[in-house]
């Protein structure tokens, strides 16, 4: 019985990368043999054991043999004849299809160590289509990479754009394709993911909304950048320097999605795109499942983000409206993300990255200014319990009012 570091763990570690988890492969054994020296069995699957000290994940070499659609339709032999070769050339890419025995040499029989070293995303055989899922791992594996210059072999985009014409993306789960998506969206430059995806035609099935924004045209004034696509993926970019919440970049990826929504003849023009996205942002997010509050980030987002950009031209009337929308009073720290999507908006712009935001600071002192209004001291006042609703309303007006005469700030528009 012979045991290897695999995977990611190699992969990293020659990248000089930190390695957070070990994945081990063991050859020459079977179950009975691994549960007799102390390992735990995990998983249905196929087996896999826990390290009675160390608690990393030990499997047993094994290869695959597509039976039927999607990323379960595998046969599994787990012989303790099966060779550590064997198992390597079943992996997803040559830079996972590495490992390093006890004595810490590099075993690299598909020259994965020459594709790190050139910066390549390369897939390991022809039997990379049998698995559906590696496509969205390989765009994932694309973003998590990309700030180290990597980037995906032709051969290997070609085989993923076959997938993908094959309908066979369509037979994954939900959580699975979330889980890959929520990944690539907490990276440095989350837009890889989505690119890749888009290269290798792939986003139809899952991203059927974000899919149509490329080449739908918008006002260059506004949008330099002008296609809606492009633009979305900049404020997604944007997004992650400002914050590392994945609302927060959820939000900022379907902000626009209203626009996919606009009849042609009407371009590059989007009225009413902000409540239009409503509803292709609630089905993107029951189709893959997201997250309550993601969505609704999301929906808020696509909602408000126009009035956000002209905070300064808005009623105090308007303003206080704005915040009941929001739900302010409630919940304050939600509002603080909406801003930080609006503003990943504004800046995720052809020649505008490095721009001042000012609703942002002008919305956060009208907001402080409304919410220092408390329902207490009116009620100490002596106002009645059935006219507190009113005279709350008019004292947080009276607050926005008073606040906005002190600011001087210019009004911000653009959709």
């Amino acid at each position: 019985m012979k045991r290897y570091l695999v995977g990611g763990a190699v992969r990293d570690q020659l990248l000089n990368l930190p390695v957070k988890d070990r994945d081990w492969v063991v050859v020459g054994a079977t179950p009975e043999s691994m549960t007799q020296a102390g390992f735990r069995q995990v998983g249905a699957d196929f087996p896999v054991f826990l390290h009675p000290e160390t608690q990393e994940e030990h499997a047993l070499a094994r290869t695959e043999r597509k039976s039927g659609l999607g990323y379960k339709g595998f046969i599994c032999d787990f012989s303790p004849d099966i060779t550590l070769e064997e198992d390597l050339s079943r992996r997803d890419l040559t830079i996972n299809a590495m490992a390093l025995d006890e004595q810490g040499k590099l075993i690299d029989p598909l020259k994965g160590q020459q594709d790190l070293e050139q910066r390549i995303l390369r897939h390991v055989s022809p039997a990379f289509r049998e698995d559906p899922l590696r496509v969205f791992r390989v765009a994932r594996f694309a973003a998590r990479f990309a700030p180290l210059g990597f980037r995906l072999a032709e051969e290997t985009r070609a085989l993923m754009q076959d997938m993908a014409t094959s309908g066979e993306l369509a037979s994954l789960t939900a959580e699975r394709v979330w889980l890959e998506t929520q990944k690539a969206l907490g990276y440095a430059e989350p837009s890889h993911y989505f690119q890749v995806l888009k290269s290798a035609d792939a986003l139809k099935d899952w991203f059927t909304e974000l899919a149509i924004l490329f080449g739908i045209p918008q006002a260059a004034h506004y949008h330099p950048e002008v296609d809606t696509g492009v633009h979305t993926l900049m404020t997604l970019d944007m997004a992650a320097q400002l914050s590392d919440s994945l609302d927060v970049r959820f939000a900022a990826l379907v902000h626009d999605l209203g626009k996919g929504c606009t009849p042609p003849e009407e371009w590059p023009r989007h009225i009413n795109h902000e409540q239009a996205g409503i509803q292709p942002v609630t089905e993107l997010c029951e189709r893959l499942k997201v997250p309550r509050t993601a969505r609704e980030l999301g929906i808020l987002a696509s909602r408000e983000h126009l009035n956000i950009h002209r905070a300064a031209e808005l009623k105090t009337t308007t303003l206080l409206k704005l915040f009941d929308r929001c739900d302010l009073w409630r919940r304050p720290e939600r509002f603080e993300q909406l801003l930080t999507v609006c503003e990943a908006d504004a800046r995720g712009r052809g020649g505008r990255q490095d721009a001042a935001y000012p609703p942002r600071p002008l919305l956060q002192q009208l907001a402080q200014a409304a919410r220092a209004v408390s329902a207490k001291s009116l009620i100490a006042q002596g106002v009645a319990p059935s006219e507190l609703p009113e005279h709350l309303r008019k004292a947080r007006l009276e607050a926005i009012r008073t606040q906005k005469a002190t600011c001087n700030l210019p009004p911000q528009s653009g959709s």
